[in-house]
């Protein structure tokens, strides 16, 4: 066993399925891949710690080739770690353990992808990235704003996932794409700050690329809360909200984001046991395929 695997056996519970065309062994690998299995915030249906499993288990279903972005997912060299070994109860043992993983992930020089589990876990991974790179720019995929302080006494509740992140995000460069939900105090935050993104259904996102041009050559990080396509095409998640977005409209913010340096990412929010039909979690693999072949298009 070589020093790589010894340190993430330690970190990671890899018994379960794997992500299509993943290794096991980090050498040689571009993009590290793991699980969150957590939902202990959840404010209205449980189950996210579900998804990490059920996108890897239906993987298999996509194809590898990508016809947006002409890349193959066979050309990519990436590990999937298996899930993080986290503990039960609390969120913030849970979002330190994100920021150890995601320390040693980046220690192997790898990028990171991360399957929730629910959004509290993001904060984790940004105070880790920021890190190494403090002009970091975070992008947030969302139906909700996410910026209470606090959720029912909790301040690491999934609903103050962006305020938990801002706290840790030097740059305080957040763009927030298409948010339809949230308080009335937060959506005059969203006005004062500029950080709002429109985005028009059907359209390319012209609005995104207009926000990220000034940002041309700094670090990326995408998190992508499910939630932000609308229930009838992803109904599988805790907190739904009517009036979202399509595949075509995802499939705008990654040409958007693709001239970018991507440099990790998160999807959250899947619950896959509210879709009987499988649906969401296939569209989540999706979105998955696309971020692996984002993070990976710096080391043409």
């Amino acid at each position: 066993m070589s020093k790589e695997q010894a340190v993430t056996k330690s970190i990671f519970n890899n018994e379960g399925a794997i992500f299509m065309g993943a290794k096991r062994n980090p050498k040689d690998c571009t993009i590290g891949l793991y699980g969150v299995p957590y939902d202990g915030t959840t404010s209205f249906k449980p189950g996210a710690r579900f998804g990490p499993a059920s996108i890897r288990q239906v993987s298999n279903s996509i194809e590898t080739y990508c016809p947006q972005l002409q890349i193959d997912l066979e050309e990519i060299k990436f590990v999937d770690f298996g899930e993080l070994n986290i503990p039960y109860g609390a969120p913030e043992p849970v979002i330190q353990a994100v920021k150890t993983s995601t320390k040693e992930v980046l220690k192997l020089g790898l990028k990171q992808l991360i399957l929730g589990g629910e959004h509290s876990i993001s904060a984790g991974a940004i105070s880790a990235i920021s890190k190494l790179y403090p002009d970091l720019v975070l992008i947030q995929l969302d139906a909700h704003a996410d910026l209470r302080n606090e959720w029912l006494g909790n301040r690491h509740s999934h609903a103050c996932a962006m305020r938990r992140c801002l706290e840790v995000l030097p740059s305080k460069n957040l763009f927030q794409v298409a948010i339809r939900s949230g308080t009335k105090q937060e959506f005059e935050e969203l006005e004062v700050s500029k950080r709002l993104v429109t985005l028009t259904p059907g359209q390319p996102a012209t609005n995104l690329s207009k926000a990220l041009n000034p940002h041309l050559g700094q670090p990326i990080y995408l998190t992508m809360d499910l939630d932000w396509f609308d229930p009838s095409v992803l109904p599988g998640t805790g907190t739904p909200e009517p009036g979202g977005f399509h595949w075509q409209d995802f499939a705008a913010v990654i040409d958007a984001i693709r001239p970018h340096q991507l440099v990790g990412a998160d999807i959250v929010e899947l619950s896959p046991q509210l879709d009987p039909t499988g649906i969401s979690s296939v569209l989540a693999a999706k979105v998955t395929r696309s971020l692996l072949m984002l993070l990976n298009e710096g080391y043409k």
